[in-house]
């Protein structure tokens, strides 16, 4: 009987603790009036993050900087904190 009340407890752990995980943030949603205003005003970053075979085979559009999702990390600067970013 207590090896079986041990192995509840072990399988009952990860979803306590996972229960306390507070989710990750998410980004706000936005009207496309309010992505319009931003656009006007100059407040909105385009950032393309795909890999560069995949702007030969597709293309890209003007406007947009390229940091492949793989280098983000490491370009971060690159990214302003002050604009809305839109991906691609």
């Amino acid at each position: 009987m207590r090896p079986l009340l041990l192995a509840g407890a072990f399988l009952l752990l990860p979803i306590t603790l996972m229960a306390q995980t507070p989710p990750p943030p998410q980004a706000p949603k936005m009207a496309s009036d309010e992505v319009m205003a931003l656009l006007d005003k100059g407040e909105v970053f385009f950032l393309d993050v795909r890999e560069p075979k995949e702007l030969e085979e597709l293309g890209t559009l003007d406007g947009y900087v390229n940091i492949p999702l793989g280098q983000i990390e490491g370009r971060l600067k690159e990214i302003p904190k002050d604009k809305a970013i839109i991906t691609a």
